[in-house]
């Protein structure tokens, strides 16, 4: 018999999910726990438009980064068996990384401090799209062809798939077993979570997995099939229902026999280098919601979103995860949260409407655009990605998205500040519309590390070409200052942008492009055109 305060919250979260009802349209699979009680666990929405399949709490969907933790506590159960530890240098488990510059721990690349660039967007810059067919031993190469660092590491938290992806392919190497067949022995049989598994080949069909889908920007209320084509490993590539996510949600807030060290070791937090703190720990993000502490983690591929939310002060755990690429479920996830506690979302105490336009700190790389939409939500794009944005009771400005450093604030009606961690503040500026193009920018750039050559017509738009492509797609160059350019690159499913700094000689001829990425920062491509 179901308790009634759930019943009650059922009946709550089917009218917050009403609209979905009667509709042909992708939605969500959700479920709620407190007190180690399931509260709800249902879908709404369907899992497939062709056959007008429903979502139901055992759909199987893909978690993406959600999957990052459970790499994370493979390789906590070697340390644990002796077979490794944390500290270790990677390079003494993956001789491919020889050429690294620094010795990067294995739990440096747990917590999103290595400093090694990431390898989705290294293959971009060539033009690569994750619609294209990429294996996982060209995801090895171009993570190992690469010698540079953002950062030193353990100086800065910034997101990164190579690190979670090389901890996968040394939990194999380690162990004899594939990742999927570690985790099973180890992690999901023992815990009855008999729906996850990790599935490398993004085409292969799954029992019960529901077709992830995009919304259809050429037809308002459509959609289209998501296109996949990287193989998956230890950086996303588990396939989970609600249901068994609630099942670990659960050893989370309270483990069981045996499982307390392991759960500890997971979200343990550790400082920066110079003592600031970062809000990851080891596959598991930090942070705060309404004043209680959360701990959980996203997922985000196209077609496919995921939130995994914990406030264990309230021995609450929400899982969202979604068939539809333009849904939030970070949004949601909270939202039923404050359904489930009887917190709604406070009202914002200012309005960001007179701060709407693009903003930039030419020193730290930093732009952003604000805008209001019709419903009066507060959007942000920063590196080609959307999100919305929502007032702290501080005044201040936070993401409605996960594992992103981002802290905006008024400072008058020409200046916004940003904290972006690590004790960095962006003082951001109204961006000239009438900014000249930096002169001489024609030519061919080559990246090294990235291995992708940029060729730059006299007409200023860019093609790329990498290890792997060639496109015919051009991108577009924008201008800013006079040594910063914007690029707007292509992609099927969001059109990403990237900062180039220009680097002059003495005689004032442009030696090299330093490029900023969301997830790679100057990474250096040389002007071969006299070569």
């Amino acid at each position: 018999m179901i308790h009634a305060a759930a019943a009650h919250l059922q009946t709550r979260v089917d009218h917050y999910f009403a609209a979905l009802q009667g509709r042909a349209a992708p939605g969500y699979s959700v479920g709620l726990l407190r007190d180690g009680e399931v509260l709800l666990a249902k879908g709404y929405g369907l899992a497939s438009l062709e056959q007008q399949t429903p979502l139901r709490r055992d759909s199987r969907l893909r978690i993406a980064s959600v999957s990052k933790q459970f790499t994370v506590a493979a390789v906590l159960l070697l340390q644990s068996q002796g077979l490794l530890r944390m500290t270790d240098d990677v390079r003494q488990h993956l001789p491919e990384l020889g050429g690294l510059p620094e010795a990067i721990t294995l739990d440096q690349l747990a917590r999103n401090t290595s400093g090694l660039p990431d390898m989705l967007e290294l293959l971009r810059l060539g033009g690569v799209n994750l619609d294209l067919r990429v294996d996982r031993e060209q995801l090895l190469q171009t993570i190992a062809r690469c010698r540079h660092l953002n950062f030193r590491p353990g100086s800065r938290f910034l997101y990164c798939n190579s690190g979670f992806a090389l901890l996968g392919l040394l939990v194999e190497r380690i162990s004899g077993h594939s990742l999927d067949e570690f985790l099973q022995q180890q992690l999901f049989s023992p815990l009855g979570m008999q729906a996850t598994q990790m599935v490398k080949a993004c085409d292969r069909p799954q029992p019960g997995l529901a077709t992830p889908y995009l919304p259809d920007s050429s037809e308002p209320g459509h959609w289209r099939r998501a296109m996949h084509g990287f193989e998956h490993g230890g950086e996303g590539g588990l396939v989970s229902t609600v249901e068994d996510m609630l099942i670990w949600a659960a050893q989370l807030l309270q483990p069981g026999p045996g499982m307390a060290e392991l759960v500890t070791a997971l979200q343990a937090h550790a400082p920066l280098l110079a003592g600031h703190a970062s809000p990851y720990a080891r596959g598991l993000e930090h942070g705060h919601w309404q004043g209680l502490a959360t701990i959980g983690h996203g997922g985000l591929w196209p077609g496919f979103r995921t939130e995994f939310l914990l406030l264990p002060e309230e021995r609450l755990a929400v899982v969202v995860i979604s068939n539809d690429g333009g849904s939030n479920p970070y949004k949601v996830a909270r939202e039923l949260a404050g359904l489930a506690l009887d917190r709604p979302a406070p009202a914002p105490t200012c309005s960001l409407a007179a701060w709407q336009g693009r903003w930039l700190d030419a020193e730290q790389g930093q732009l952003i655009e604000l805008t209001v939409d019709d419903a009066g939500r507060v959007m942000c794009s920063q590196w080609g990605a959307g999100f919305e944005l929502q007032a702290d009771a501080d005044g201040n400005w936070r993401p409605l998205r996960g594992v992103y450093e981002f802290r905006l604030c008024t400072d008058g009606p020409e200046a916004l500040s940003l904290d972006i961690g690590a004790g960095r503040i962006a003082r951001l500026h109204r961006v000239d519309p009438a900014a000249p193009m930096p002169p001489g920018l024609a030519g061919r750039y080559y990246s090294k590390d990235a291995d992708a050559c940029w060729h730059i017509a006299e007409d200023l738009s860019l093609r790329a070409e990498g290890p792997l492509l060639k496109p015919r797609q051009s991108w577009t160059l924008h201008a800013l200052t006079a040594d910063l350019v914007e690029l707007r690159s292509g992609g099927y499913w969001m059109q990403p942008t990237q900062l180039l700094r220009v680097e002059r000689d003495a005689a004032g001829k442009v030696q090299a492009l330093l490029v900023d990425t969301g997830r790679i920062k100057k990474l250096r491509f040389e002007n071969q055109s006299s070569v």
